[in-house]
């Protein structure tokens, strides 16, 4: 079977078995803040789990793109260097919730192994939870009851809590599992030892490739366990592992999911897969990290520098950097290998197939970005090295800076260090890393307390925020949150017309009243499907009736802006092209901010054709057609916009400003007609990523403002220049004239550089065949670099020593001609760090020219005096 084969043929078995087959959710998660990326399959559940919401389907197969290269679940320096981790991977699984349970499970899973797979029986052993006296826990007999059915009993093994029993946190929905191992081995190093001794300990060959897992528990906050009313079950297999089981290799890379990018990889690099283990490492990394990122690109997250952009970013640096290291290329080469791997996906998730020239564009330039930063890592690591000659260990200070602020990878330092003789200090440069994850965490940390329960609900709230913006409601839950030493309150209500923060729009602000009572909420976001109200206050009262009421005039500017963005996206399809499409947004009350697929700057005339068409449709005061409830195939059929990345349900929300204007997939707030807007100005257009472009603009009040603001300025300027009709000639004779008095003023500054220059070189005092230069001048600061250089390069054999002393501060130069820099060894730089602290200060600079700062004029001769010192001790 090839892959497709094998992906196919599970999601059939199960449709066959009454499962519906749903699709994969992106595996960027947006409303959990647990979580960066999908790391399971059952993350999409999680809700159905924690019964923040009910299923739809009672029994679901699907295929997950999963990502784990952060938090607990971290594989990313493994990557390469084994057979079996990867970045991102496929996990296929079946689920059911409230319906079938251990029996089905177990019988399926062998059933699809050994009758569909054709999987050797004897090759397989499976594992049930053995029990923990420790923690109460009895053992799962049950299920080995119903495998000894099926599985010989000394197939069967018991297995412990931290391998077989499973739970999603500290508390929540939990149970115990059955895991299903392979023995891989040859018949040879079978017989040396049972497979039976090898379950779970490490070995390559013999391992895990599904685990089911049964929900039967929830783990209360005090460490209890409940049996839940409904049973679950859960399962998940690695689909990688999985094909490279029956394509009957050793390795998930030698499958063809990753062969065919290996290989076109080895005609790109010029080299051998299997002859040399760097080079193979390099090769497995390129292919696993580009799925990555290709599918993570695709799923709408682009590289950057913060959060999961960071994520990405650094997962494609590090192929970038193993194919600069091992496979010797310098130029951008991952971008190349897409074709490939939308060929190989594209049937499975059509997505990537539609985003291809988006991913191409960002990968290509996030390469060529990347190659400019290891060029200048290296040049800063050279110049380092040059200015150290006498050392021997690279500080781990030095190290920690290329890493910080250049990007540079700490192996690939290592590795240069090695290739010079040098070690790095990585003691210090593993605590500048520590000092900064500190830091991170300190900045991310985020203490929940347990909540408290109030009402006796499902905790579903109902959201009545479109049509009112203020009810009755009860407190369902609360709890304390600590977050970056502020102690704020998270409150769950029954009913609220407060909209929780989610596609790009914020969280509405306003008050819980009641007459005991007033609680403000700052913010409302959801959490796993929890619609939560953040407030400064704890409830005193929390079995009280309050009215929730919405911050109306903060929501009407809002409800502006993002019927703004709409009018503003339609808008720059018919300018730009039908190829734009939104990549992000943010909308608040003050203004939006709209990034959007394009790969050349906006012009000015085309912004001023968007600015002109969206406010004629604000000046045509267009109704809003709100449909609820729609299918998501009818909301197509319509001509509405679904945004890659985004999860949508079944049943969609519709927002449309005339059909042949403007239709969305929205489930954000906006204004009944558009004449409510007032007008429309965007006031910055730029690039953040390759292929994607930012637009930020205002509306209404604030935009108002900004008009104002613009007069305002234009008429000072005309008062201050006295200009009566022609603005923009009089200022352009303005710049016209000052042009030509800098070039004057240029010419000046020439001449009389060259006339100090002499007259300096003129003084020169000859020590050692050395034409020493030390004076104290009153100079333009702006212009004394230019000096030294003049002075420096009338002779082989000059050394130059200036001072200046400008608004207080002392400023002292060094410059030596090419001669003693290159024969005599002699380095500025050093030189100003030996002289600079006699005006009490510090520098540095290259080796032919170098500066310092001081304040203290009176240690200028005592300067001068160190730096003659160094002439004389110059062994000529």
């Amino acid at each position: 079977m090839n892959s497709y084969e094998i992906r196919q043929t599970f999601l059939d078995f199960f449709k066959n078995k009454n499962h519906l087959i749903v699709q994969g959710v992106p595996m960027v998660i947006k409303d959990d803040p647990s979580l960066m990326f999908i790391n399971a399959g059952m993350n999409q559940f999680k809700d159905i789990f924690l019964g923040n919401r009910p299923p739809k389907h009672s029994r679901v197969t699907d295929t997950q793109k999963c990502l784990r290269v952060s938090g607990k679940h971290n594989d990313l320096e493994e990557v390469g260097h084994d057979t079996y981790h990867h970045t991102m991977f496929e996990m296929l699984g079946n689920w059911s919730f409230g319906d079938y349970f251990k029996k089905e499970a177990i019988k399926w899973a062998w059933e699809l192994l050994t009758e569909v797979y054709k999987i050797n029986k004897e090759n397989l052993y499976v594992t049930v939870f053995g029990g923990d006296k420790l923690y109460g826990l009895k053992t799962d007999n049950e299920a080995f009851e119903y495998w000894k059915v099926i599985v010989p009993e000394d197939r069967i093994l018991y297995g412990n809590k931290k391998d077989n029993f499973w739970e999603m946190g500290e508390s929540g929905p939990c149970g115990p599992c059955s895991e299903i191992h392979i023995d891989l081995r040859n018949d040879e190093e079978k017989k040396k030892i049972s497979g039976r001794e090898l379950v779970n300990k490490g070995h390559p060959e013999v391992i895990e490739i599904w685990n089911l897992v049964f929900i039967e528990f929830n783990r209360q906050a005090n460490g209890n366990l409940e049996i839940l009313p409904e049973k679950h079950i859960d399962t998940g297999m690695g689909f990688e592992r999985l094909t490279m089981v029956l394509q009957g290799v050793k390795s998930n890379y030698d499958t063809d999911i990753f062969q065919p990018l290996i290989q076109a990889l080895v005609n790109i690099a010029g080299v051998e897969y299997g002859k040399n283990e760097d080079v193979d490492t390099a090769l497995r990394v390129v292919a696993d990290h580009l799925r990555a990122v290709a599918f993570a690109i695709t799923d709408g997250q682009l590289p950057s520098n913060t959060g999961a952009g960071y994520v990405i970013r650094r997962i494609l640096r590090r192929a970038v950097r193993y194919g600069f290291s091992f496979l010797k290329i310098e130029e951008p080469f991952i971008y190349k290998l897409l074709p490939v791997f939308v060929e190989q996906m594209k049937v499975s998730f059509p997505e990537i197939e539609l985003q291809q020239n988006l991913v191409t564009q960002v990968i290509k330039e996030e390469e060529a970005a990347f190659q400019k930063t290891l060029a200048l890592g290296i040049h800063r690591f050279d110049q380092f090295l040059e200015n150290h000659s006498d050392i021997k260990i690279i500080p781990g200070a030095f190290a920690f800076e290329l890493f910080d602020t250049f990007g540079f990878p700490i192996d690939l330092t290592e590795l240069m260090a090695r290739e010079k003789e040098f070690v790095v200090d990585m003691k210090g440069f593993n605590k500048g890393l520590e000092t900064q994850k500190a830091r991170s965490r300190q900045d991310a940390a985020k203490d929940s307390g347990i909540w408290i329960e109030v009402g006796t609900s499902d905790n579903k709230t109902e959201f009545t925020g479109y049509w009112q913006l203020e009810n009755e409601a009860k407190i369902l839950k609360y709890r304390k949150v600590v977050a970056k030493k502020k102690t704020f309150y998270e409150v769950v209500l029954n009913k609220t017309p407060f909209y929780a923060e989610s596609g790009g729009q914020i969280g509405d602000t306003g008050e819980l009243i009641t007459k005991y009572e007033t609680l403000h909420i700052i913010n409302t976001k959801k959490e796993n499907n929890l619609w939560i109200h953040i407030c400064l206050e704890k409830p005193k009262h929390p079995k009280s009736v309050f009215i929730a009421k919405v911050d109306a005039n903060k929501r009407r500017l809002i409800a502006n802006n993002h019927s703004a963005t709409h009018l503003m996206h339609a808008a720059l399809r018919k300018v730009l092209g039908i190829h734009v499409e939104q990549k992000g947004s943010l909308v608040n009350a003050d203004r939006l901010r709209f990034d959007f697929s394009h790969f050349t700057k906006t012009t000015g005339e085309e912004i001023k054709a968007i600015e002109h068409l969206v406010n004629l449709k604000i000046r045509e005061n267009i109704a809003l057609k709100i449909e609820d409830g729609i299918s998501i195939e009818e909301a197509k059929t319509k001509g509405a916009m679904a945004l890659f990345g985004e999860k949508y349900g079944d049943k969609v929300r519709v927002i449309t400003f005339d059909p042949d204007y403007s239709i969305e997939l929205c489930g954000g707030t906006h204004v009944e007609a558009t004449g409510q807007i007032g007008c429309f100005k965007i006031v910055s257009e730029s690039g953040i990523a390759a292929g994607v472009r930012r637009i930020e603009a205002i509306t209404a009040d604030k935009a108002e403002e900004f008009f104002t603001k613009q007069l305002t300025l234009l008429n000072n300027i005309k008062s201050l220049f006295k200009i009566q009709s022609d603005t923009l000639h009089t200022v352009q004779q303005l710049i016209e004239e000052n042009v030509i008095l800098r070039k004057k003023i240029e010419i000046y500054q020439n001449e009389n550089s060259l006339r100090v220059s002499k007259e300096l070189f003129e003084e020169a005092e000859k020590l050692k065949n050395i034409l020493f230069v030390a004076r104290k001048i009153d100079y333009d600061p702006v212009n004394v670099k230019n000096l030294a250089h003049k002075l420096r390069s009338m002779a082989n054999n000059v050394f130059v020593v200036i001072a200046i002393v400008h608004n207080g501060k002392v400023n002292l130069f060094v410059a030596l001609s090419d001669e003693l820099v290159n024969e005599k060894k002699l380095n500025a730089g050093i030189i100003i760090k030996e002289i600079a602290h006699y005006i009490k200060g510090g520098g540095g600079g290259q080796p032919h020219l170098a500066m310092a700062g001081g304040k203290d004029a009176q240690g200028i001769e005592k300067a001068f005096s160190a730096a003659r010192s160094i002439v004389e001790k110059i062994n000529l």
